[in-house]
């Protein structure tokens, strides 16, 4: 979404300083449409990946970077001192 300054707006996970873990996949100009459709999907399903950006280039490749969330796990273990 554009805020009339040509900014995108940050996500709340962006601005509490949450990061993200980016894959680019390359697909070759012979694939269809929708057997490149199918396959991201079963890439967003099965990994969590969300769609980040797609450009198709004048050969007819496309890349997609794909993108997730990293959660970082804080430990509730405490270690006692004897």
């Amino acid at each position: 979404m554009a805020d009339g300054t040509g900014r995108e707006r940050r996500s709340e996970w962006d601005t509490q300083g949450g990061q993200w873990e980016y894959r680019v996949v390359r697909i070759p100009p012979t694939t269809s449409g929708g057997d490149a459709r199918r396959m991201l999907t079963d890439e967003a399903e099965r990994g969590r990946w969300e769609l980040a950006r797609l450009r198709l280039y004048a050969g007819g490749e496309r890349r997609v970077w794909l993108r997730r969330k990293i959660i970082r796990v804080r430990s509730t273990l405490t270690q006692t001192v004897a």
